[in-house]
């Protein structure tokens, strides 16, 4: 049978009529990512001051600054930003109204694509000059995914189901691909990653405990038989490894595996605070479902347009010569889907070998952008929680704690549920727990704001101990937490209980000229001491 090459751009990029099509299922997971981005900006307008602002932890303009005298003209490739033109604290607050405001036009199916365009440049602005608070697997994520979308969104200004513009096999397929990739990626994280947990099935035991923000409900998941635990360790690697591969079998499997990682993801939901990551793959799960089955279970308004989609194609969308517009829209498609599918598939053969038989020069170009990644979430198991505290004193003997919005501090307060919201500085706090101050100088920073009593990094706490006048000395307190055990919670109303390990960073004390001056070490001096 003769096959014509010359349609196969059309097939893989143009609209995909075909039947039954994914009109409803795009615009669900539309609106939930206007949602997820939303949840983003909203999050960040309250910390983007604190954490990059001009007397934040990590001011995005002192590394613009640097960046710019030792890059040149290259700087707006490696960190792409509209923050070249300025990172003052109005602009940083003024890109997060402003991805809130297309966000939320978005999740309300006005000019999607526009939307997304404004959102994905506001987000990685942010990400491009966060640093330590943009490390996250979840950002390149939601780039991705938003990226992506740009191809799958119909045109126009209210679009609807955008009947007229259906979404093509190729960028459907890529957002199917990075599905599989987050579970597939991760589950060969965990084996390659040679941590014995995941070989013995005892992953799961602490899971609950020494995640980065637990929940109240991880406090009774913790207390669950290992039988359970040991169970959905073997479930989490069959998911990730044997069943994800669902994805590319008949709509019947799709089906059946969106059943499975439905409730998965709303149980990791509830019991951790993972930000948008478990929303993002939630929602990205509407796209294994064709409108076929959702015809069967949406409201009857919505029942007919979907059963009369295939009427309000016109046929100016099947031809095979398109006019140069959408022939330009195919090429510009075509050549960067072919891009990611590229980088990604490259990425994800790096993980078997270290020598990739491919060029690797389109992953690096990509890389500033985050829209080609690779994941492995929990390749290797947290065995103890630790929690680094902030103390500030006036006399260097009394020590008062500066409290946290969502960390584990206070022993009777039940660990909360407030993702998708992402409070940065709380979540790099835990990963830098687990690491030396050395390599989280951010740490430093932290104490040293807090010395002058700098407002915007005061607002990431919950309060301020020294209301009048800043504290003489500040330092970083470790300390060990556990959850309590059933008898401590009955009897005394504990969620926690802790130990203190010592000091996690040098203590710092201000002196009467404003001099700052270490006058206690967590350990042999060291001469890494960034400036302020």
């Amino acid at each position: 049978m003769d096959y014509d090459l010359s349609a196969l751009p059309q097939r893989l990029f143009g609209p995909d009529t075909a039947q039954p099509g994914y009109l409803a299922a795009r615009w669900l997971f539309l609106r939930g990512l206007g949602l997820i981005f939303f949840s983003a900006f909203y999050s960040l307008a309250f910390q983007i001051r604190g954490l990059i602002g001009p007397r934040g932890i990590l001011p995005a303009q002192n590394y613009l600054a640097e960046l710019a005298r030792v890059a040149g003209t290259e700087r707006f490739w490696i960190a792409p930003s509209v923050f070249w033109w300025s990172a003052s604290g109005r602009v940083l607050l003024v890109v997060c109204i402003f991805g809130m405001l297309a966000s939320l036009l978005l999740a309300l199916n006005i000019s999607p694509r526009g939307m997304l365009v404004i959102c994905l440049i506001a987000f990685l602005s942010f990400i491009s000059t966060a640093r330590d608070f943009a490390s996250y697997q979840s950002d390149g994520m939601l780039l991705e995914a938003g990226f992506i979308s740009l191809f799958l969104a119909p045109a126009g200004l209210r679009p609807r189901l955008g009947i007229s513009d259906p979404p093509s096999c190729a960028s459907r397929f890529l957002l199917i691909w990075l599905v599989f990739r987050i579970y597939f990626e991760s589950g060969v994280a965990k084996m390659l990653g040679h941590d014995p947990e995941w070989r013995n099935f005892t992953a799961m035991d602490q899971y609950y405990q020494n995640g980065p923000l637990p929940t109240w409900i991880a406090w009774y998941g913790h207390h669950l038989p290992h039988v359970f635990h040991a169970a959905t360790a073997v479930l989490t690697l069959v998911l990730e490894l044997v069943l994800i591969f669902a994805v590319f079998l008949p709509r019947r499997f799709r089906i059946l595996l969106f059943f499975l990682i439905t409730p998965w993801q709303i149980g990791i939901i509830l019991s951790s605070n993972y930000a948008f990551l478990n929303y993002l793959v939630l929602v990205l799960g509407f796209l294994l479902l064709d409108d076929r089955f959702l015809a069967l279970v949406s409201p009857s308004g919505l029942r007919a347009p979907l059963a009369s989609k295939s009427s309000g194609i016109t046929s100016t969308q099947t031809e095979p010569h398109p006019g140069w517009k959408a022939g330009l829209r195919l090429s510009v498609q075509g050549f960067f889907l072919t891009w990611i599918f590229y980088a990604t598939s490259v990425l994800l053969i790096s993980m078997f070998t270290r020598e990739v038989p491919l060029p690797t020069l389109p992953v690096r170009v990509l890389e500033p952008f985050r829209i080609a990644n690779d994941f492995g979430l929990f390749a290797v198991m947290t065995r103890d929680r630790f929690e680094i505290e902030f103390q500030g004193s006036r006399d260097g003997q009394s020590w008062a704690a500066y409290p946290f919005r969502y960390k584990p501090q206070d022993l009777k307060a039940p660990p909360r549920i407030y993702a998708p919201y992402q409070p940065r500085f709380d979540w790099n706090l835990w990963f830098a727990s687990l690491g030396s101050w050395r390599e989280n100088t951010f740490v430093l920073q932290v104490e040293q704001r807090l010395l002058t009593a700098e407002p915007d990094v005061l607002a990431l706490f919950a309060g301020n101990p020294f209301p009048g006048e800043p504290p003489r000395q500040v330092r970083a307190v470790l300390w060990q937490y556990w959850f309590t055990d059933w008898k401590d919670k009955r009897e005394q109303g504990l969620w926690w209980r802790r130990q203190q390990i010592g000091l996690y960073a040098p203590t710092i004390e201000r002196e009467p000229d404003g001099k700052l001056d270490i006058v206690e070490w967590p350990e042999g001096p060291s001469p890494t001491f960034p400036g302020p």
